[in-house]
């Protein structure tokens, strides 16, 4: 068998132990079109002949910009590792100056390219970069198409020197560089070795319950992130049969049509499904309606294990019946698990999906740590709400004195790309990687994150604010999109929210309140502030005096990564967001 050290080693150990017909699967021209693990290898290797014959040499770099996941991104990356070179994915959605930034820095001598968009965003600032060829995925006049770089190494004749170049490949060897979407400053390139990345890829895979060669998986979330590639490997080492959606906007579509066992996703996105049910759920009028939200109530109360006792699990299994069979057939009808990272889940989805038969499995770490340290697992007692599950075998992590989570470990990255100082900042001398998370290990061994350090503010009466767990408990709310909490170094806690938009509006008609037609109308309508307002008393009940939201603002926009008030991961550019909305800050603050 096997022995797996090196990312490319994925693909052949899926040939030897559970060869698929189907290992990757992409629609084109409305067809669902497989490639089998046979023909993933040969191809591979067919793209890696062709970069020995452009003379890619070890340790060059290779940018790859795909706004979907797609089969060609993955036969792309082993042929790129295969040679002793690194594949540096780029977000689709940065800035061209960005684009610019990293193939500079990373010092990438190729690009590939997706699509027509992204070549042209690309072609603004090529000239400012040593790219020595373009490529594109998709055919586009004028431009090299990636299967020139296949035919290339149609010709098998350098067999040998490629075989060379894979046996050189070590270990501990880069594999890739990441560049973080930095919430302030430039990305740094976080630097991956094939040991890193494998290593988390083996120690998570004993906490999914899959069996060899028997599941399919939809992927959506971006693979230039970490998160998401992780499980592109886990599901190759599982033989799960990948299928890659066709976009954000048609995975209701293709979730029907893939009918998937597993997905991954951020909590962002299950917050939107949650809303469509709910709202959905809201329309049906009747015994009907009394009985969805009866289903939803009962969801809401969930707690693993049957902690609930033999009454709960009986109304449970009606509610199943009625009702949470229908959600399961929203997305496909066969899911299994919904492994979900990236930012912090609300408990209340995780319990209603639980109840729902979706369990969603959380877990934490960072692009620094490829990137798991932790996540729940249904089995042996492996799930706890509210926590991001038990640390991994051979991963360490403690908790600072100030509360900070430090980790070392085999998936612990070698160190940020041309930049020692800001290594040496997060890297201690014993070898413990400094998360930026505030967070706790229960008396089971789950661990809980509870802020991050660089968020957490003082006011001007020096009292300590943690601005996530506010945020995370105020988003619990059905009327609450995004929020942001705000008052370092004032008086008092603040907040940004952006309503949940749709919601409100099928509020307001409920409640015949006339709103305009745009979202100013509702942002200034009193009633709808003064609902808003009774969200926001209801969860600062859970908060001490000095941490209460004493006041807020909506806002009219719908915060997104174009609009620059969230990062490629989701997560809020803090400080973007209060430039963006100076005059509301002075209003609250009385400036």
């Amino acid at each position: 068998m096997i022995e797996i050290k090196r990312l490319f080693d994925f693909p052949y150990f899926q040939l030897e132990n559970a060869p698929l017909e189907k290992s990757l699967v992409t629609k084109k021209n409305g067809k669902w079109e497989a490639v089998s693990s046979q023909e993933y290898i040969d191809r591979a290797n067919a793209v890696s002949r062709g970069l020995l014959r452009l003379g890619i040499q070890p340790n060059d770099k290779i940018a790859v910009i795909s706004s979907s996941n797609r089969t060609e991104w993955n036969i792309l990356d082993i042929g790129i590792l295969q040679v002793g070179a690194q594949n540096v994915p780029i977000y689709p959605t940065v800035s061209e100056d960005d684009y610019e930034y990293v193939l500079n820095h990373s010092e990438s001598i190729y690009c590939f390219v997706s699509d027509k968009e992204i070549l042209d965003k690309l072609n603004s600032i090529k000239g400012n970069t040593s790219l020595k060829g373009v490529y594109s995925f998709d055919e586009i006049p004028g431009c090299d198409n990636w299967s020139e770089v296949e035919k290339l190494g149609q010709d098998n004749s350098n067999n040998e020197e490629l075989d060379s170049r894979k046996k050189a490949v070590q270990e501990d060897d880069l594999a890739t560089l990441i560049y973080t979407s930095g919430t302030t400053g430039r990305p740094k390139g976080v630097m991956l070795t094939h040991k890193n990345i494998v290593s988390d890829v083996l120690l998570s895979s004993e906490r999914v319950p899959f069996e060899f060669g028997e599941y399919v998986a939809l992927s959506f979330l971006p693979v230039c992130h970490i998160f998401e590639r992780m499980i592109l490997y886990l599901y190759q080492y599982y033989s799960v049969s990948i299928h890659f959606a066709e976009s954000i906007d048609m995975i209701s579509d293709n979730l029907k049509e893939v009918k998937p066992h597993v997905i991954s996703a951020v909590p962002r996105l299950l917050e939107k499904v949650y809303d469509k049910i709910i709202a959905k759920g809201t329309t049906v009028g009747g015994i009907k309606q009394k009985l969805f939200f009866w289903a939803v109530e009962l969801g809401l109360k969930y707690e693993p294990y049957g902690a609930n006792g033999w009454w709960y699990e009986t109304k449970l299994n009606i509610a199943r019946k009625l009702i949470f069979s229908k959600w399961k057939e929203g997305l496909g009808g066969r899911i299994e698990l919904i492994v979900s990272g990236s930012a912090a889940l609300q408990p209340r989805l995780a319990r209603v999906f639980a109840a729902a038969g979706i369990p969603v499995m959380e877990g934490y770490g960072l692009t620094e740590t490829s990137p798991v340290i932790a996540v729940n697992d249904q089995r042996n007692h492996g799930f706890k709400i509210g926590t991001v599950g038990r640390v991994l075998k051979d991963v360490e992590v403690k908790i600072a004195e100030d509360g900070e989570i430090l980790t070392k470990g085999p998936n612990v990255m070698k160190g940020y790309y041309k930049d020692p100082q800001k290594t040496d900042e997060v890297i201690n001398k014993d070898g413990y990687f400094h998360t930026g998370d505030i967070g706790e290990i229960d008396q089971d061994g789950f661990l809980r994150i509870t802020d991050r350090k660089k968020e957490m503010f003082k006011t001007s009466g020096g009292k300590y604010v943690a601005p996530q767990l506010i945020e995370n408990q105020m988003k619990q709310s059905r009327f609450i999109d995004e929020i942001m909490v705000i008052g370092e170094g004032e008086k008092m806690p603040a907040a940004f929210i952006q309503p949940n938009f749709e919601f409100l509006r099928e509020w307001a008609k409920r409640k015949h309140i006339q709103v305009g037609p745009t979202n100013e109308d509702l942002t200034s309508n009193k009633e709808v502030i003064g609902r808003i307002q009774e969200e926001v008393d209801f969860y600062n009940q859970k908060f001490g005096s000095w941490e209460k939201i004493k006041r807020f603002e909506l806002t009219p926009d719908v915060w997104s990564i174009e609009g620059e008030h969230l990062t490629p991961t989701m997560k809020l550019k803090r400080r973007n967001i209060i430039k963006m909305y100076q005059k509301l800050y002075d209003r609250i603050y009385e400036k």
